[in-house]
């Protein structure tokens, strides 16, 4: 395993660090102050400057790979993710590398018809549109997708979808234009038969977008916001099926993986970014005769905090190695793991940052109150934490339940 960067990466890299110094940074209080007046939801136009200033530097949905997008792989991608995550408000959404998005636009790139790429991925890959993706239902346990009740039901030509979701990242958004929709059209086939994804206009008649879920009291519409979304006998052409009926588990699957190692890459910006704050802190403030950085407890939490950085940082990169060289499946052990370690480590270094800034590391004077908010809604996102340690102690045991005496 070599994970030195290549030129490609070192010229993406040095190009996204001085936009992000140029740009986005300066960018941040702007954001802030416009926020204040922009209705709840909505983006403030800072970030349409921002989009437009990332196309003219080249910085463009660096995420997909192939000719749709830069043609990066996983490993090229990661350090450039993690540059990201160290403003996750805005420079994710700046470069049109934002969730749902990205994982919609894999989605429609690898298993969407000309048709349906031609209608929707490629106003998503030019930005002027966002998606949103429905999978989770309030009266299920949706960290089991085997579970999911909306029913997707074949009508002649149509299919007619009936249900109820909620925790749809991107919906809220005043340019969302579809929503990916996750059903079951077959309830007697086998488990993981039954589901199938549909691609449902937002403005279809029957789509009730009921209300927007606050994350800890904050909007998130740099993600779109996530909705309580009702389908109420809506109507759609069997032509908007994605791949065939049955094949939506399995999507899903597809899906998440990339999604899953996407966020893990930006929390590490989201780690750094936290630490810097707690350095500058600790050399800043001198509290009881003494600087903070000379208090042992401060001094451990530094220690530790880098620590688990360069940890989580090899484990990824192993990751989208493994990735790249012998495909995700190959990769589920390592994917679960990073989404296991990465949301639960990075959330403690954040925590150590707010510690040490006192009261004003709750404040909107720092990012890290909203920092600590995206780590710790990532253990829930994508599939608990317990879920993915369930299927890794499975996975781990297999072996030994087949043979005890195995290796």
């Amino acid at each position: 395993m070599d994970f030195a960067y290549d030129a490609r990466t070192e010229e993406l890299r040095a190009a996204l660090d001085t936009f992000l110094r140029d740009h986005v940074y300066p960018a941040e209080p702007v954001f802030a102050e416009q926020l204040e007046t922009t209705p709840a939801w909505e983006r403030p136009p800072i970030v349409q400057t921002l989009k437009a200033e990332a196309k003219r530097h080249g910085l463009w949905n660096l995420f997909l790979p192939g000719e749709n997008g830069a043609g990066l792989s996983n490993l090229q991608y990661a350090p450039l993710a993690e540059l990201t995550g160290r403003s996750p408000d805005l420079a994710p959404e700046a470069l049109n590398c934002a969730a749902p998005d990205t994982g919609n636009m894999e989605l429609l790139q690898e298993f969407g018809t000309p048709e349906q790429q031609a209608t929707w991925l490629v106003p998503l890959l030019n930005g002027t549109i966002r998606s949103a993706f429905c999978m989770t239902e309030p009266e299920v346990a949706s960290s089991d997708a085997t579970n999911i009740a909306t029913s997707i039901t074949a009508d002649g030509d149509d299919y007619v979808i009936d249900g109820r979701k909620w925790w749809s990242t991107g919906a809220m958004a005043p340019v969302c234009e579809l929503l990916v929709v996750m059903g079951r059209t077959n309830p007697d086939a086998a488990k993981h038969r039954q589901q199938s994804m549909v691609l449902v206009p937002r403005s279809t008649s029957g789509v009730d977008v009921r209300r927007g879920m606050r994350l800890f009291g904050y909007t998130d519409s740099a993600h779109g916001g996530h909705a309580e979304v009702v389908f109420d006998n809506v109507r759609v052409p069997k032509g908007n099926l994605i791949g065939n009926e049955g094949d939506g588990f399995a999507i899903a699957q597809a899906r998440l993986g990339p999604g899953r190692i996407h966020h893990c890459m930006r929390l590490i910006g989201m780690a750094e970014r936290a630490l810097e704050l707690m350095c500058r802190r600790a050399v800043e403030r001198t509290p009881f005769g003494k600087p903070l950085a000379e208090q042992g407890v401060v001094q451990d939490w530094i220690a530790e905090s880098r620590v688990r950085i360069e940890q989580l940082r090899l484990l990824v990169l192993k990751t989208a190695w493994l990735m790249d060289t012998v495909g995700n499946q190959g990769a589920h052990t390592e994917i679960q793991a990073i989404k296991i370690a990465t949301p639960s480590s990075v959330e403690w270094i954040i925590d150590k940052a707010i510690q040490a800034h006192g009261a004003a590391g709750l404040s909107q004077d720092f990012p890290l109150a909203s920092l600590w908010t995206a780590a710790r809604s990532l253990r829930l996102a994508d599939g608990p934490d317990e879920v993915h340690r369930r299927s890794l102690a499975r996975r781990e045991l297999r072996a030994y339940r087949k043979d005890p005496h195995a290796h």
